[in-house]
């Protein structure tokens, strides 16, 4: 990948040489980086300072969810793209993505921001970066992504890798997702839902699998602490910043998983939880696990969207049956009901871990 530098106002801030200084030493928080006296220094891992700035810049210069975005970056390096459309030499349409925010830098006060609260920028040139996982999003975004119509698909819905993702916690990210399974469902879930994720969570944990979910109410919430309840690691993937705790009152949960977890959002520290940022950020939970289940979910939900992105990205689809007279439940049974695309019936941990697993591991014995 191309690192260059960055003219103007970018490479004014830099301090001294920020390359690369031999081979990486270790993994654990090689994200974290110096910020001092204005300047940013290249950091133990080993990934130059002005790329990891360039992509700090650009996580907040420009909203996820850009085919047009991600192959410009790609194809020219994330230091001379970041040159590129602050001097305004992008081409149009990625130019204009950016906008008005070409002119702004906050990226030095986000690293700094983010290492006060005891986080790190993760950036595709770390060891840590959970390429295996992010692959299949990859492979989609090199391919025409259209709708049915022929109409370019909106950000909520296109599959693209992210530019860097920021992240709190002490474990090194692509080890937490390497066996993790997706456990989502609605936030106005019922008691039978809740007891279901709770004990899904508390199952895998068990069985040393990592679950990811979305730290909202319900469901996700039950998740994560199923997860913590048997001394397992969980993912939080949030769309906000990873300064703040969203809903504010899993403030204390969100802690608790910092013990052995992590919290992972695409938007920098401070940004909002804005309602679109929700479906975008789907596709995180989707690609970053095996495979995907749905505890509950109703007709219409981001629980059956992140189902659908898992579907498209060839993960594991599962789906929790429930009431035929719960409307919590109506989005698992339309999943289950797709003779196409339909998911799989679960209803354990072990027959979570048998569609997910390696073929011939974790098979489960026949109900007595």
């Amino acid at each position: 990948m191309r690192s260059g530098r960055v003219p103007g106002c970018l490479d004014s801030r830099l301090r001294g040489r920020a390359g690369h200084p031999g081979p990486r030493p270790g993994r654990r928080g090689a994200g974290r980086v110096a910020a001092a006296g204005g300047g940013v220094t290249a950091d133990q891992g080993g990934v130059p300072a002005d790329v990891r700035l360039a992509r700090a810049w650009l996580s907040r210069a420009v909203e996820p969810g850009s085919v047009a975005m991600w192959q410009f970056v790609t194809e020219a390096g994330p230091v001379v793209a970041a040159a590129a459309l602050r001097a305004g030499r992008a081409p149009r349409a990625v130019q204009a993505l950016v906008g008005a925010r070409a002119q702004e830098d906050v990226s030095l006060d986000d690293l700094a921001r983010v290492q006060r609260s005891g986080g790190r920028l993760v950036v595709p040139e770390d060891d840590e970066w959970p390429a295996a996982a992010l692959h299949c999003l990859t492979l989609t975004a090199t391919q025409p992504q259209a709708d049915v119509g022929g109409r370019p698909l909106d950000r909520t819905r296109v599959l693209v890798p992210p530019l860097a993702l920021w992240v709190r916690g002490d474990r090194p990210l692509d080890d937490l997702v390497d066996r993790s399974v997706a456990l989502v469902g609605s936030r106005a879930s019922t008691a039978y839902g809740e007891h279901v994720a709770a004990e899904l969570a508390h199952g895998l944990g068990e069985r040393g699998w990592t679950t990811v979910s979305g730290g909202a109410f319900g469901i996700d919430a039950a998740a994560h602490r199923g997860s913590l309840a048997a001394g397992a690691p969980t993912v939080v993937v949030l769309a906000c910043g990873v300064d703040r705790a969203y809903p504010s009152g899993h403030s204390a949960l969100f802690t608790r998983v910092l013990d052995d977890g992590l919290l992972v959002s695409e938007w920098p520290p401070g940004c909002a939880p804005l309602r679109h940022r929700f479906l975008v950020r789907n596709r995180l939970i989707a690609a970053l696990t095996r495979g995907t289940v749905v505890v509950e979910a109703a007709a219409r939900s981001g629980a059956q969207a992140t189902a659908h992105r898992a579907r498209d990205l060839g993960r594991s689809v599962m789906a929790v049956p429930g009431p035929v007279t719960s409307a919590m439940s109506v989005g698992c049974h339309q999943l289950l009901r797709d003779t196409e695309r339909g998911a799989r019936l679960v209803t354990s941990a072990a027959e979570v871990v048998e569609t997910v697993g390696r073929v011939g591991e974790g098979l489960t014995a026949p109900a007595d």
